[in-house]
């Protein structure tokens, strides 16, 4: 009985027990006075920005990158009239050559571009269909991350075992019914996503706005459910400004209207594999406008959330960009991963069906400034900082550091990214002046290890890592409590398990290595520990 008391999954009740009553049915009742409030406002903070004659400049540097990005990259889920638009509005800029300061630039051809911008990115929430979207994916997450729910598919789900949520849970509960909660997760893979909503659900807590990427809605039915969840649609191949501001302003009046929100300040998935260390202030400085603005008697409060899978599938395409990029490579631009439906449902299907195990961490909720919280939400006595005199740019990168040491803290290791991170640095501690392209190359007889050997770097590592754990700056797995052979064994069997060629693989008492770019996207999982001086 004590151990049926142990193991039994706790049911979360909701914050708000009446959905007609969350902050984002309430905004979405006036869908249009929304998106005309963000295009205004995005409008004011351009024309503050700019003068007349760069304004000119920039439509015409944002019409330029547009045909590009059509000619380029194009998808499914771009407007329909796209390449219309566009080529258009190239015609009607360009009759003003010769004015770059006419107010019609302003008054007429900026509005068009905003308005067009803030359609695109606003999403279509409905309550009546959340609750429906929301068991159906639940359900389908339920049966996939259970291989043996193929076998028996209408048996009873196991979704609250497979997906173990740690951290700062309570807390996170306790403050989203005194003020707007910015949830800031790492971001991996096209999963987290549907993996966030689920969190969220779970812990029951109403509907968040949240950012997911555009190439996520080349389906009809995805982008069914992701508005149905809350989600507002991301473009990251538009990194201009009047784009960038819209959406800015975006999460900003969401914020402002008291809508819990989510974006990834990393701005994209890890192409290294690493926890993000360079984040984006600007999507930070949303929140930080917006407390501004709303002044302090409501309260924003900023969660980190770190995502830690047993392997990505997207890793080979990631990791190829990330070797393409330092290389001065442009060959990483050209295939930003799992463009097509067909490729999307064969990354959900195979993934759910390899692996069964992932861990969300809950971080330290912070106010905007970076500051510590209690467990009302108000300062703790030992601010080591004063924001107040502070710049904003200084406040948003004290914020950044917070966070990325909250992701960082918030990271559980595995047996396999141990094995990964063992077997790669024993590889680059003998090839000491080779970096990663040329590693790539190297012969079978270069990268096998004895096994006795490998066990006891292996050991040092895991030494390190229990190290991290005590001092709480890295969390570990229930596997690392297993006997070393046992661990080896797990961590070599889970590494990139579905992978052609694996990372490794574990022969004939020897670690042999076959992939060594794979090898190297899991070893950067544990980057910046400081683990490889042990």
């Amino acid at each position: 009985m004590a151990n049926q008391n142990k193991n039994k999954i706790k049911k979360y009740k909701k914050i708000v027990e009446k959905s007609k009553f969350w902050p984002i049915v309430q905004l979405f009742k006036n869908r249009d006075k929304f998106m005309q409030n963000i295009s205004k406002k995005t409008q004011k903070k351009i024309l503050k920005k700019v003068n007349a004659s760069n304004l000119y400049e920039e439509i015409i540097n944002t019409v330029y990158k547009e045909k590009l990005r059509i000619s380029n990259i194009s998808w499914n889920a771009d407007p329909k009239d796209d390449k219309k638009f566009w080529y258009e509005l190239k015609e009607k800029i360009s009759k003003f050559d010769s004015d770059k300061k006419n107010n019609k630039i302003s008054d007429q051809i900026l509005p068009e571009i905003i308005d067009r911008y803030t359609r695109e990115i606003t999403g279509n929430f409905k309550r009546t269909h959340y609750s429906f979207a929301k068991r159906v994916i639940i359900s389908f997450l339920g049966r996939l991350l259970n291989a043996s729910r193929l076998r028996n598919p209408f048996g009873n789900l196991n979704l609250d075992s497979t997906i173990n949520i740690v951290g700062k849970k309570n807390k996170l509960r306790r403050l989203s019914k005194k003020g707007t909660i910015v949830m800031v997760p790492t971001h991996f893979s096209h999963l987290d996503s549907a993996l966030i909503g689920y969190v969220i659900s779970h812990l029951g807590l109403p509907a968040f706005m949240y950012g997911a990427g555009l190439v996520l809605y080349n389906l009809k039915i995805f982008a069914y459910f992701f508005n149905s969840l809350g989600a507002y649609k991301v473009d990251r191949r538009k990194k201009h400004m009047l784009y960038l501001e819209t959406l800015k302003t975006y999460t900003e009046e969401a914020i402002i209207n008291e809508c819990h929100n989510l974006f990834y300040p990393g701005g994209t998935r890890s192409r290294s594999g690493a926890v993000e260390k360079n984040l984006k202030l600007g999507l930070l400085g949303s929140a930080l406008e917006a407390q501004k603005e709303i002044g302090n008697h409501k309260k924003i409060f900023v969660v980190p959330v770190t995502f830690n899978y047993q392997f990505v599938l997207e890793g080979p395409a990631l990791i190829n960009q990330y070797i393409s990029s330092k290389g001065g490579s442009q060959n990483h631009l050209k295939d930003l991963g799992y463009s097509s439906t067909y490729k999307i449902l064969l990354f959900l299907i195979k993934y759910f069906t390899q692996s069964n195990r992932i861990a969300v961490t809950i971080g330290n909720p912070m106010d905007v400034y970076g500051n510590k919280l209690d467990k009302n939400g108000d300062l703790k006595n030992n601010i080591d900082f004063n924001y107040k005199k502070m710049s904003k740019k200084e406040i948003l990168s004290n914020l950044s550091d917070k966070i990325i040491k909250e992701f960082m803290s918030g990271t559980v290791a595995f047996p396999s990214t141990l094995v990964a991170f063992t077997a790669y640095q024993i590889i680059k501690e003998k090839f000491k002046n080779i970096d990663i392209i040329n590693m790539i190359s190297l012969p079978d007889d270069e990268v096998t290890i004895k096994l006795e050997d490998f066990k006891k770097y292996y050991i040092k590592t895991l030494k390190k890592v229990d190290e991290l754990a005590f001092n709480k700056k890295i969390r570990k797995s229930n596997e690392l409590e297993l006997d070393i052979d046992k661990q080896i064994s797990i961590g070599c069997q889970k590494l990139g398990l579905y992978h052609t060629p694996k990372p490794l693989i574990l022969k004939d008492e020897r670690i042999i290595i076959k992939n060594m770019k794979m090898l190297y996207y899991y070893r950067n999982r544990l980057d910046g520990f400081g683990i490889e001086k042990s």
